[in-house]
């Protein structure tokens, strides 16, 4: 691996076929289907490469972007979409490999069943380095164990999960209003969800079930690494505060203290480019072994995100890590 590689590990992309069924499927998809559709490089390859040009030996690793299919479609029309989705970023990654040496497969986990098959289908025949999923499922949470054998299987495949926040403005900031203002269910809500999901997973014991599970959680972890008091000491007297049920068995079910489980966790770098005082924070609570560079390209800045990482005072094989190291570990595949 060379020493000026950079692999974005999260980062979203548009293949033509997908936006053109999911159209189909869901024409009036709202806000978030408008503001896509202004992204020109989530479409735009001339304009996506002129943009990595610019950053030497720049690799990224594609996903679709938000909303989830589970929130626009179900059964075997979601699958359809997903497989649509998944056999265009193969393509894309089959035509452009040294741009895109691999891509992250979506599902559709209102079918969990199919999104099984659909995940071996997109890592053994395609070529697909993992699965993303959300932090919810159609408003079910991932800590349902109707969703545990999509779990099982990337434990078994050793492959990773790329964990994306599904928040929207529906969810309100008070009871009292009808919807979330101002974009907080984004600005906010995102990094709460992810949180949630996170601590909910660990806390269902799931790590300890599959201690080789791998999880990219998007943001570098959330809200996590600036809480873990609260997730920590503010969580050893769980139950203490709820009256009308009782966790008192959760926390001695697990084999380990709990908030050990969230440095299990990778996290990536996609920060939007902010101060470097957050990704210092992150990477102090994941250790240089679990933070992973990402930009959220092209809804997020790539520029300010490696210069932050730049300015990191660290040794220079941790910098490597975070910038291609950790990606080709996670991936299992040379990607320089």
């Amino acid at each position: 691996m060379a020493n000026d590689t950079i692999v974005d590990i999260y980062c979203h992309i548009f293949p033509d076929a997908f936006f053109q069924e999911m159209n189909r499927i869901a024409p009036r998809l709202g806000n978030i289907g408008a503001r896509l559709r202004s992204v020109k490089k989530l479409f735009d390859l001339d304009a996506r490469f002129r943009e990595m040009d610019q950053f030497g030996d720049c690799r990224e690793i594609i996903s679709l972007p938000n909303p989830p299919i589970e929130d626009f479609a179900g059964g075997e029309v979601g699958l359809k979409l997903a497989r649509i989705g998944n056999d265009a970023m193969a393509e894309l990654c089959a035509r452009h490999p040294a741009r895109f040496p691999t891509f992250v497969a979506a599902l559709s986990m209102t079918d969990v069943e199919g999104s099984v098959k659909e995940a071996r289908r997109a890592v053994k025949e395609l070529g697909a380095a993992g699965v993303q999923i959300f932090t919810n499922v159609a408003g079910r949470p991932l800590d349902d164990k109707d969703f545990e054998p999509i779990f099982a299987t990337m434990a078994e495949l050793d492959l990773p999960i790329w964990l994306h926040p599904a928040r929207t403005a529906s969810m309100p900031d008070y009871p009292k209003e009808q919807k979330s203002r101002f974009e907080m269910w984004w600005c906010f809500g995102w990094p709460y969800d992810t949180s949630v999901a996170m601590v909910r997973l660990a806390l269902w014991g799931l790590l300890d079930r599959y201690p080789q599970l791998k999880v990219v959680t998007h943001h570098l972890g959330g809200m996590i690494p600036y809480y873990d008091g609260r997730i920590g000491p503010g969580l050893e007297v769980l139950g203490s505060r709820t009256s009308d049920e009782d966790y008192s068995k959760i926390l001695p079910s697990l084999k380990r203290p709990h908030l050990d489980y969230m440095r299990d966790f990778y996290g990536d770098t996609a920060l939007f480019g902010g101060g470097i005082h957050a990704v210092r924070c992150g990477l102090e609570f994941f250790g240089a072994e679990h933070v992973v560079f990402a930009t959220d390209t092209p809804l997020g800045p790539i520029a300010p995100t490696i210069d932050v990482i730049n300015r990191l005072e660290i040794a220079e094989a941790d910098r490597r890590k975070i910038f291609a190291g950790n990606a080709e570990r996670l991936l299992k595949r040379k990607l320089s």
